[in-house]
């Protein structure tokens, strides 16, 4: 393996490298978002509740009153929260500022119009518009969330591709509206479901809309359904396209907004029925863009020695770095912890936090937390060094962020339905990410991006756009979705971008095999029973007729170990020293003993 050079020109304090080629892609076996420990019960047929804390009881009349700053008078004339009838804290006019100064509250009754005006808008906000948090609270501000009888109360939904955004983007607009989180505002993750009988304002992943339109096919509960990050183009995403289509025709009253920062505008425009097209500029400072002036063998290296040259070169300032999984995040984070504690005080502390879907909620909310304070006072300052999958390319907003390093790598799923195997593998993104990536940069104050690529592969071998996730993915699992929702008709289903034939028949060979569907394709009572949970159609079954043989409990803890990392869970249960050295074997061992003794000590 050759070695990357890195210059550091102490006149000009910038940072000079160059790096050799990537020879070949990475093979990881994929994970399945991990699940709670509460599948258990959820399995035997319990669920648990959320307890939640009730306002007290308030006058009417003064829950009644509108804060004028909010339709653009002054802030200060009113004092009372519409939505919990209790006085508004200082905390919400100082936050209320700084929304003023974020470009999407300039076209706010441009929105607003184009949405009354039409059942379908297509917004486009770069990075740092605010679209995410703003246009749910305009929408909840001009929409009637109840009948004038009182008697039926609606809620505005805004879906968010991964499970971090949703929580950290409905704790912030709970604390932008002066609210309890769970209360009016409310988010709705797989396992976790942070709402009340008040929520009228609930960020969900795109999943979780999908599970509640299978119990609710109208989605009659909501006024407003606003699909945010639709460039990813997710499964369940591009499902939910589809399905909404067909539920505005029958919903004349339901209004749509799709949302992004980088999509095919016509492409979409065409799709919704010609709906307008609204964009809103984003409050970006300059980024200055650097590549590599030649590929670069080991990205992960490259990425770990960018953050050791920056930390030593260049001004304060947090630092993200984007690699492809957990494994890849720990080892970074162990690597640049040693790598500069070496260099002793004459170097701030760093603090490399890391960011990926199975990490723990708490966790996740470390990244938000500031950067250490100099080791003594007037000493070098510390940084913040954001460890993360693509899960930080959108919706989230970390404070602080004034360097990006971009290996131009993320891991995506690919089927093959030939030999029937999903598959993760490192690929490269496409350009939509990495202007995404680098706008990360730029969002409180002038930025740098590393890019560990070469200018020419960015314009030449980069795709322009994210391969929809439903073109290289098994579909037995969305097949069967689909069925719950009374779709028969596959063929005709409209997809964005319809899947190839032969990956749809196997689909539906798997699921005829399985019992799920009989030999006309219907549904059958085994399919709907597999339909009701989370898991690939295999494993669902595998569940389903466990009792039958006896072995719901050891059917229940292999389902429960494969769906969750074994990295993740032998970190909770030996040190990393520990676990480093131990084999697979010593691993599984120690995996299925602490099942046993969880069955002990929790009985099923």
């Amino acid at each position: 393996r050759e070695s990357s050079s890195y210059i550091c020109n102490p006149q000009t304090q910038t940072l000079i490298f160059s790096f050799h080629c990537l020879s070949r892609f990475r093979i990881s076996t994929g994970n399945l978002n991990s699940y709670s420990p509460v599948l258990r019960l959820y399995l035997m047929g319990t669920e648990r509740k959320r307890k939640v804390s009730l306002f007290d009881v308030v006058d009417d009349s003064a829950a009644k009153k509108l804060n004028g700053g909010l339709n653009g008078g002054n802030s200060m004339t009113a004092s009372i929260n519409k939505w919990n009838g209790k006085p508004y804290s200082q905390r919400f006019y100082d936050i209320l500022e700084k929304r003023k100064t974020l470009p999407v509250w300039h076209q706010k009754e441009e929105f607003l119009q184009a949405l009354k005006s039409n059942q379908t808008l297509i917004l486009v906000g770069e990075t740092g518009s605010g679209k995410t948090t703003q246009i749910p609270q305009f929408v909840l501000d001009a929409v009637e969330v109840e009948t004038a009888d009182k008697r039926r109360k609606y809620m505005i939904g805004c879906t968010q591709p991964r499970r971090v955004a949703a929580m950290s983007v409905s704790r912030r607009v709970a604390e932008e509206m002066d609210v309890v989180i769970g209360e009016e505002v409310g988010y709705s993750i797989r396992f976790e479901d942070c709402t009340s009988a008040k929520t009228v304002l609930k960020y969900l992943t795109d999943g979780m809309l999908l599970r509640e339109a299978m119990a609710d096919p109208l989605l009659e509960r909501y006024k407003v359904i606003i699909l945010d990050e639709a460039h990813e183009r997710t499964l369940a995403t591009d499902v939910l396209f589809g399905l909404l289509k067909e539920v505005l025709k029958n919903r004349p009253d339901l209004k749509l907004v799709v949302m992004s920062a980088t999509l095919e505008a016509e492409k979409f425009q065409g799709y919704f029925f010609g709906a307008p097209l609204m964009k809103v500029p984003g409050r970006l400072h300059p980024v200055e863009i650097f590549y590599t002036q030649d590929p670069e063998r080991d990205y992960l290296e490259a990425a770990i020695r960018t953050v050791v040259q920056i930390h030593t070169c260049e001004p304060p300032g947090d630092i993200l770095v984007f690699l492809t999984g957990e494994e890849e995040i720990e080892d970074a984070c162990r690597k640049i912890t040693k790598e500069i504690g070496n260099m002793g005080d004459q170097v701030g502390p760093v603090k490399p936090v890391p960011l990926y879907s199975t990490l723990p909620p708490a966790m996740q909310q470390k990244i938000f937390e500031p950067a250490p304070p100099p080791v003594v006072e007037g000493g070098p300052p510390g940084r913040k060094i954001v460890v993360s999958t693509n899960i930080a390319e959108t919706s989230l907003t970390i404070d602080g962020i004034v360097y990006v390093i971009d290996p131009g790598f993320a891991k995506q799923k690919v089927y093959n339905p030939r030999v029937r195997v999903e598959s993760l593998l490192v690929s490269p993104i496409s350009k939509a990410s990495a202007h995404q990536r680098s706008g990360r940069a730029g969002r409180t104050q002038p930025g740098k991006c590393f890019r560990l690529y070469t200018e020419k592969s960015f314009h030449n071998d980069l795709q322009p756009q994210t391969y929809p996730e439903i073109l290289r993915s098994n579909l037995a699992n969305t097949v069967l979705t689909l069925k719950k929702l009374g779709i028969d008709d596959l063929v005709h289903f409209d997809f964005m971008d319809p899947p190839a034939p032969e990956t749809l028949m196997r689909a539906l060979e798997v699921l005829n095999y399985l019992g799920a569907l009989d030999d006309d394709g219907n549904m059958t009572r085994l399919g709907e029973i597999m339909s009701e949970f989370p898991l690939d159609p295999q494993m669902g079954k595998m569940l389903v007729v466990s009792p039958e043989f006896n072995c719901s409990n050891e059917i229940l803890s292999i389902s429960a170990m494969l769906s969750v990392s074994q990295y993740s869970l032998m970190k909770q249960m030996v040190s990393s020293r520990l676990y480093a050295s131990a084999d697979l074997q010593w691993a599984s061992a120690v995996i299925t003993n602490f099942f046993s003794s969880t069955q002990l000590l929790c009985p099923a």
